[in-house]
C-alpha cells in the first residue's frame, strides 16, 4: 500500500499504476515538521481569533495562549456546545498565507503533476478541518467528494489529504473503499443528525468492498479520486485531529467558480500565468 517516493515527491510507475488502480494513494511523511509551519501559523492564527471571540462573548475566561498547538482549541470548547462550534463552521476556507504556500507546495504539485500531467488548478473546494472531540461534526459519513459539484465537468478532481497531527483510529483518520473510484455519482442524502448537512450515502449502497483504514504519521498526504467512497470516524481522544483536503485537477476542466476562486497552481504552457500569493489573496484565478 505505500511505497517511497522520490525526494521531489514525484511518484514512481508502482504508485500511479497502484493509484489508477486502487483509486487512492498514500505517502508518507510527505511533508516535514519544517514545511507544514505556515499552514500551522495560519490554523494558530484562526484559533486565537476564535479565542479572543469567545472570551469577548464571555464564554471562556482563559484564553489558553500557552497551550499546544493540538490541544488549544478542544480545550477552548470543552465546556462549550457542538452548536457553540458548529457556529465557527465544521470546516474552514480563510485566505490566510499559510493555506496558500501549502497549496502550492512543489511536492504536493509533483505528486498530483504524475497523476493528471502538469497544467495544474487548484480547485476552490479546499478545507482546513479542526476535528475537535466528541463534537458531532467529528465524523464524516460515507461520502464521494463530487457529491459536492455534481454538475461539474470536472474529473478528475484529485483530494490530497494531509494530516498537521498523527492521524490514527482513536482520533478519527480516513477510511475508504478500494476500487470504488470507477462508481458513478450515486444518489446521497444531507446527513441530519448532526447539524452538519454532510452529503452522505445508506449502508446498502456501499457495496462488498473491504473498508481500508489508513492512520498515518502528520505530513504524509493521502491523494483520492474524487468518486472514490470514503469517511472518518469521530475524534474520541483529547486533541485536536487537524488536517486539510486540498484538489487539485487539469486546468481544461471546470474551475466550479460557484464554490470560490480556486487558482492557476502550476503551468508550463503559460508559466506568466501561475497565480501569486496577492493573486489568491485578490481571488483572481491567474496572475494578470
Amino acid at each position: 500500500m505505500m511505497y517511497h517516493q522520490s525526494e521531489n515527491g514525484s511518484l514512481t510507475k508502482e504508485q500511479i499504476d497502484f493509484y489508477n488502480s486502487e483509486g487512492y494513494l498514500v505517502l508518507p511523511r510527505l511533508l516535514s515538521h519544517e514545511e507544514l509551519a505556515p499552514a500551522r501559523e495560519a490554523m494558530n492564527q484562526k484559533v486565537s481569533e476564535i479565542a479572543d471571540e469567545l472570551n469577548a462573548a464571555g464564554l471562556v475566561e482563559d484564553k489558553l495562549e500557552d497551550r499546544p498547538f493540538k490541544y488549544r482549541l478542544a480545550e477552548l470548547f470543552k465546556d462549550l456546545t457542538p452548536e457553540d462550534f458548529l457556529k465557527y463552521g465544521r470546516s474552514w476556507r480563510d485566505r490566510i498565507p499559510g493555506y496558500f504556500h501549502l497549496m502550492s507546495a512543489p511536492k504536493i504539485l509533483d505528486a498530483v503533476e504524475s497523476l493528471i500531467g502538469g497544467e495544474l488548478f487548484s480547485n476552490p473546494v479546499y478545507n482546513v478541518r479542526p476535528k475537535i472531540p466528541k463534537v458531532a461534526a467529528g465524523a464524516v459519513p460515507w461520502h464521494q467528494d463530487k457529491s459536492y459539484w455534481p454538475d461539474a465537468n470536472s474529473n478528475p478532481v484529485i483530494t490530497v489529504w494531509i494530516p498537521l497531527v498523527d492521524a490514527n483510529e482513536v482520533n478519527g483518520c480516513l477510511h475508504i473503499k478500494p476500487r470504488t473510484h470507477r462508481t458513478r455519482l450515486l444518489d446521497w442524502h444531507a446527513e441530519q443528525l448532526t447539524g452538519t448537512q454532510y452529503t452522505a450515502l445508506r449502508e446498502d449502497q456501499l457495496g462488498r468492498t473491504q473498508t481500508v483504514v489508513l492512520p498515518v504519521p502528520a505530513g504524509s498526504a493521502i491523494l483520492f479520486n474524487d468518486r472514490a467512497l470514503h469517511m472518518s470516524t469521530p475524534n474520541l481522544s483529547d486533541e485536536v485531529r487537524w488536517s486539510v483536503d486540498l484538489r487539485y485537477q487539469p486546468t481544461d476542466q471546470d474551475p466550479m467558480p460557484g464554490h470560490g476562486a480556486g487558482f492557476l497552481a502550476r503551468s508550463y504552457k503559460y508559466p506568466e500565468k501561475v497565480a501569486t500569493l496577492a493573486d489568491w489573496l485578490a481571488e483572481r484565478p491567474e496572475h494578470a
